[in-house]
This record gives structure tokens, sequence and C-alpha cells, in this order.
């Protein structure tokens, strides 16, 4: 268990490292999946700051969606986040999937960013 544990920090600093390469300046929408929920944010990691989010423990995505952990719940959480960055001026992003497969849920948040009008 706490091998697993280990690997997974090290993929997920891996993946960070070669964002970091090749960020040049762009904020990063980070994503974070558990097993009911699924979180975004965009951070400047320049500055250290959160500047947009959203999620599916918000209020309105609560009441609209039946659970928070499928692909539909995903995708509207990246058209919010897009929305949200968009309104803020942040058209281009680099996307860090953590230490998760780009796949399913986390697939389909990146699919719902791009709708949404943010590049990556």
């Amino acid at each position: 268990m706490a091998r697993d544990v280990k690997l997974e920090e090290r993929r997920k600093a891996r993946v960070r490292r070669s964002i970091r390469e090749r960020a040049y300046g762009r904020p990063r929408l980070s994503v974070f999946r558990s097993s009911e929920q699924i979180y975004a944010q965009i951070i400047d990691d320049e500055k250290g700051e959160t500047l947009v989010s959203a999620s599916t423990l918000e209020k309105a995505n609560r009441e609209s969606l039946a659970t928070g952990a499928n692909r539909e719940a995903a995708h509207i959480v990246g058209k919010q986040i897009a929305e949200r960055a968009i309104a803020k001026g942040i058209t281009e992003v680099v996307f860090d999937r953590g230490a998760y497969i780009y796949h399913g849920r986390v697939q389909a948040l990146a699919e719902g960013a791009r709708e949404g009008g943010l590049q990556f």
C-alpha cells in the first residue's frame, strides 16, 4: 500500500515537472478526482494562487446532477471552468492530469473545457 502511494507521488511529480518545462508562463488546469466527485482549478504557478475553480460539489451542480462520479458531470465541470476562465481573460492553459490516466472522467473534463473555449 505504501509503495503504491509512493509510486503515485512520483508519477504526479513527473507530470508536473514536464508541464512546468512546457508551460511558457501559461496557467495550469489541474484536475483532482475522487470516487464521488471531480474538481478542477486553474493555478498561476508563478504567483502560487488559484485563479478559477469548479467542482461537482457546488450547489448548482449538486442539485442538477445525479452524481458527481460520471463522465457527464466531469464534462459539465469542464465547461464551467472554461466559462469562468474566459470571463477572467484566460484562454490558454496547460492541462495537468496529475497522476491520473487521460481516460474516462479526466478526458471528459478536458473535452468540456475545450468545448467551452479553452486551448491546451
